[in-house]
């Protein structure tokens, strides 16, 4: 049962009951007081808490925006980038839902903390003074009404009138202050139920709204989280197929390292022992020198290094070889020794000592000493060829696969029986029993013997399809560039190819292309083809592990094939490749878009690559950016979303990627000059002249830059036309939407910062500004 009502007719009785009715509400005001100082300690403490979160928080944000993930090579796939970039955009996403997190403890402090600490002072507060007045004047009252009973009878009148009339007094005025006291007391406790419960709504609402806020960062990051999970999904894919063609490799080189030596400028190199001879009595010491010899110029290098102090790299000395002679064992007391000498210090031979019998027969061979081993290489011999039956072959097997098992799971991807295998081909490769081979109608044949006997035979061939010559020029493109130039590129090195390759990877490429459009059935995107058919198509010349790290570049430019097969295969190519493709290492910068909405979140993918953008930039979190990467978007998904890059400036290659083999050691160590690309590189880094002209021709006006106040200069595009070079999606009905390529006509600037408006297909609308290139 509830407090019982405070009548105020009780208040001239004040009866027991009356008094226990008031006390039960004082009871009730002081659990109050308790329950609202406690809410208020536990409210301090969340704030605090929800502080030391938000600082842990950026903290870690800051740990993911400071680290960058190092690559084996020179460049790196979009996949990778997107990646790279990745721990930025976490580090972004973490800091916009801090900064709500910071608005959601000043507004609980605002709406929760201040109105309860002002109820309690103020109005229990005031109860608490009402009361001391009530029980204080409580105690005069009835203390006066006592002395005044003890009054003697026999006083005079007078004086006993003057008693009556000052106890009457005095009662009114306790009257009076009871009436006030429990009408304080009654409009507290029916205050109370607002005036506690409003503040924590209010917090309620806060919360909800910054869990509204999170709802919402969480839906503009999805698109970018979809898009990451398929470039982990790529990256992954393509670490299983690289990390088996380095384990084999390894195993190759394992097996016999001699024979997989990589080319380079030294006749022969590797670490040998070399006397060094002191004064006496302290004798001489023998140092680990890394050697190097080239016998076309009898120049040997040493560089003494010594792995158990740091790794350092000494001072290299370089001299020309006259002669090499076998130390006897009588002669030292150790083993594997040789004897040269240099044409600048005649009569004074240097000793040196290989690690092994073998190795000092090596050296030995090159060095043209007396003992001599002659290194034997492997040569391969092949029996396929680009010829009749080699067409015949591919046709076949297409025709086959595209009769029997297009939808097959896996296909492609799923090996065959090795036996198998190696029977049909041998009888795929005999003239005399190509023609019988039924393919089509064969039960005999599974359609993933059938595959694996097609790409067994292009791996077969004594050139890859894509030759050896161009292999290093189609990886060029894949590596940087927009992807237009791209596409453009590939499509160019094509039709540098001999016209039985070009023919030849027309038919593949023209069924790759019909594999990937069932897609929903069989599993194999263009992506998952490029990882199968990439090493088949663009087989390295020389096995190393550099050449296994450019595999997911040999992918890329098979998926560049299989997506553009019929522009690249049915027209000629531009006599001349307008765009430049940037070697530069660092990813290109994905144009942001300008909110239009001032105050509100749209619902654009955030920023991949835009490294440029900090996190401390204060609009960051309003102005989401789009990116997708290309050839990459679709091997968990059958559709292939619109690539959408810009092209970064050239820039230097790191210093730590430059020096990655023995040739570059012989270019150190002997002072030559590094040389420049193939003709293909320089040919599609060239700077388009036209372009400066026409900027150098274009009127230039002035306008106020609203974040510093100073003026810009803005080129006039009045009445101009534009190309998209990106894809958009109109957001709302003033926006165009528009594909790569899309004309626009009479471009000017818009009032909106960063967007102009412009005519497409007759309709006018408003154009992202960094999403289109002026014509």
């Amino acid at each position: 049962m509830g407090l019982q009502p405070l009548e105020f007719s009780d208040c001239y009785l004040d009866s027991p009951w009356f008094r226990e009715r008031v006390r039960a509400h004082e009871a009730e005001l002081e659990k109050t007081n308790k329950f609202i100082k406690e809410l208020l300690k536990d409210g301090k403490n969340l704030i605090a808490a929800t502080k030391n979160l938000s600082a842990a928080q950026r903290k870690f944000a800051h740990s993911l925006r400071d680290f960058k993930f190092e690559f084996i090579g020179d460049a790196e796939t979009d996949d990778e980038r997107y990646i790279d970039a990745s721990l930025h955009e976490f580090s972004n996403f973490l800091k916009n839902l801090e900064e709500q997190r910071e608005i959601l403890a000043l507004s609980v402090t605002e709406t929760l903390i201040k109105p309860l600490e002002r109820f309690r002072k103020e109005q229990l507060g005031a109860v608490k003074e009402e009361k001391k007045k009530f029980d204080k004047e409580t105690e005069k009252n009835y203390s006066l009404l006592e002395k005044h009973l003890n009054l003697s009878a026999k006083k005079k009148e007078l004086q006993l009138q003057e008693a009556d009339n000052q106890v009457e007094q005095n009662r009114k005025h306790f009257y009076e202050l009871s009436l006030e006291y429990v009408c304080k007391l009654q409009e507290i406790q029916e205050r109370k139920k607002f005036e506690c419960v409003e503040p924590v709504l209010s917090f309620f609402q806060g919360l909800f709204t910054f869990y509204h806020q999170g709802y919402e960062l969480a839906k503009d990051f999805n698109h970018y989280k979809m898009a990451l999970q398929i470039n982990i999904q790529n990256t992954r894919n393509r670490f299983e197929g690289t990390r088996s063609e380095v384990e084999e490799l390894m195993n190759k080189i394992r097996r016999n390292p001699q024979e997989h030596k990589r080319a380079n400028h030294f006749t022969m190199e590797g670490y040998l022992y070399v006397q060094e001879k002191r004064p006496a009595p302290f004798g001489s010491s023998w140092v680990k020198h890394y050697c190097m010899y080239r016998k076309e110029t009898k120049k040997f290098s040493m560089i003494p290094f010594e792995h158990r102090s740091g790794g350092k790299v000494g001072d290299a000395e370089l001299f020309v070889l006259t002669y090499c002679t076998k130390r006897n064992a009588d002669t030292i007391d150790r083993r594997f020794c040789f004897d040269l000498e240099a044409s600048d210090r005649p009569g004074v031979p240097v000793t040196m000592q290989a690690f092994s019998e073998e190795d000092r027969k090596l050296w030995m061979e090159a060095l043209d000493g007396k003992e001599a081993v002659r290194i034997i290489f492997k040569t391969l011999f092949y029996s396929a060829q680009l010829d009749k039956i080699g067409f015949t072959i591919i046709k076949k097997c297409i025709s086959a696969v595209e009769t029997r098992g297009i939808n097959d799971q896996g296909l492609y991807r799923v090996v065959g029986v090795s036996s198998k295998v190696q029977r049909l081909l041998s009888l795929l490769m005999d003239s005399k029993t190509c023609n019988e081979v039924d393919l089509e109608n064969s039960v005999d044949w599974e359609v993933k013997t059938i595959t694996s006997a097609m790409k067994q035979y292009l791996r077969s061939l004594p050139e890859p399809l894509m030759t050896y010559e161009l292999h290093g020029e189609f990886i060029v493109p894949a590596k940087s560039g927009s992807p237009e130039s791209r596409v453009n590129a590939v499509h160019f090195l094509v039709h540098k190819l001999p016209e039985k390759n070009k023919e030849m990877l027309e038919i593949l490429v023209k069924h790759l292309a019909n594999v990937s459009k069932h897609a929903k059935r069989n599993l194999m995107t263009v992506a998952n083809l490029g990882v199968v058919f990439g090493p088949t198509l663009m087989r390295p010349q020389e096995e190393t592990v550099a050449a296994i790290m450019d595999l997911k570049f040999q992918n890329i430019v098979v998926e560049i094939l299989i997506e553009n097969h019929d522009k690249i295969f049915k027209t000629l190519p531009d006599a001349t490749f307008p765009e430049p493709i940037s070697m530069s290492v660092s990813p290109p910068n994905a144009p942001p878009r300008q909110s239009r909405r001032q105050g509100q979140r749209i619902k654009r993918p955030l920023a991949v690559y835009n490294l440029c953008l900090e996190l401390d930039d204060a609009d960051s979190h309003s102005s989401p950016r789009e990116d997708t990467p290309t050839g990459s978007m679709d091997s968990l998904s059958s559709q292939s979303p619109t690539p959408a890059f810009s092209s970064s400036p050239p820039g230097l290659l790191d210093g730590n990627h430059l020096f990655m083999n023995s040739g570059d050691l012989a270019g150190w160590t002997t002072n030559l000059s590094v040389q420049s690309r193939p003709s293909m590189v320089s040919w599609m880094n060239n700077p388009s002249a036209n372009l400066a002209a026409t900027n150098a021709a274009l009127p230039t006006f002035f306008f106020p830059d609203p974040a510093t106040g100073t003026e810009r200069a803005v080129e006039s595009v009045a009445h101009r036309k534009a190309r998209a070079v990106y894809p958009c999606e109109a957001e709302h009905s003033s926006e165009l939407s528009f594909q790569i390529g899309a004309i626009f006509e009479d471009v000017q600037f818009s009032r909106e910062p960063g967007w102009l408006e412009g005519t497409l297909n007759g309709k006018r609308g408003l154009i992202p500004q960094n999403y289109v290139q002026f014509l």
